[in-house]
């Protein structure tokens, strides 16, 4: 029942933010239209990318959170691992996309002249995205879903953008000698967007990696496995990620003259100690061998 309430407060939120987006797009284009700023367009050119992360997101976590079958017995999560790394380099892209407009606009002069309605639109897309993306990283964060958290600043990406439009579109107003400021303002945030959405990209390539996680958490595995009294030693721990939970495999020692029942009794409290002091695990492997005589 927890992930299926899980599963089902993700899809609200995406479809929340599609639909947001969907709105912000009409306002962004014909507030930069009527109101004769080239950067809101480009802003709600940017905003029509949010459309695509919300269905890479919809279709991962439809996917990626089915429970395992005979096809899948590990479930589905690299799925929704995979979406996290597409949603990651959409942003890389995103970021790219504002860093050249920027850049060109600073090499030609551009010069826009700006009306208060250009104003009103950057505004309206600060205060809805920023708002979805407090509401996206919440909700993402109680379900650990890494590919929530990642659209989440996906939205974040998009208000931050539409606070360089305003910066620009303001200064413009102001002394139109200083229209620069927003492509340099622009910029900046391009930069900003670059680093979130490459360090999103590196924690997804790492899990479908199955790179092992900190040496702190495998030391922590450890420690509680020879926790159990009756446990002489672990051996072989292998750790991998999916969907931000641990699967884990470890072998332990105990006394070799101990009867199955007894060793597999040893290794149920040593998967109930790791689970109780760990967690986001998802499932473990508890191996028995017998110590050398």
């Amino acid at each position: 029942m927890v992930a299926s309430n899980s599963t089902r407060g993700a899809w609200t939120i995406t479809i929340t933010g599609g639909c947001v987006n969907l709105f912000l797009i009409v306002i962004k284009f014909a507030a930069g239209i009527f109101g004769h700023s080239q950067a809101l367009i480009a802003d709600a050119i940017h905003s029509i990318s949010d459309l695509f992360t919300d269905a890479v997101v919809m279709f991962g976590l439809w996917r990626g959170r089915k429970p395992p079958d005979e096809s899948h017995h590990f479930g589905h999560g690299r799925i929704e691992t995979l979406a996290t790394a597409t949603v990651g380099l959409t942003l890389v892209g995103a970021a790219f996309y504002l860093g050249l407009r920027s850049a060109s606009d600073l090499y030609s002069g551009t010069i826009y002249h700006p009306t208060v309605l250009a104003l009103v639109g950057a505004g309206l897309s600060i205060a809805f995205k920023e708002g979805l993306y407090h509401y996206t990283v919440r909700v993402g964060r109680r379900i650990k879903s890494e590919l929530v958290v990642a659209n989440a600043w996906h939205h974040r990406s998009d208000a931050l953008s539409s606070i360089a439009v305003f910066i620009g579109v303001s200064v413009a107003r102001i002394n139109p000698r200083l229209h620069y400021f927003d492509a340099i303002a622009a910029l900046l945030v391009s930069l900003f967007i670059l680093k979130v959405g490459f360090e999103i990209f590196k924690k997804a390539l790492a899990e479908l990696s199955d790179t092992a996680p900190s040496t702190e958490i495998q030391d922590r595995i450890n420690r509680c496995a020879c926790s159990v009294k009756e446990v002489m030693g672990t051996h072989d721990l292998r750790v991998r990620t999916t969907q931000g939970r641990y699967q884990i495999e470890i072998h332990i020692v105990v006394d070799g003259r101990q009867t199955v029942v007894e060793g597999h009794a040893v290794a149920k409290a040593v998967e109930r100690c790791l689970i109780c002091d760990i967690t986001e695990i998802d499932q473990v492997i508890v191996h028995v061998d017998p110590a050398e005589t």
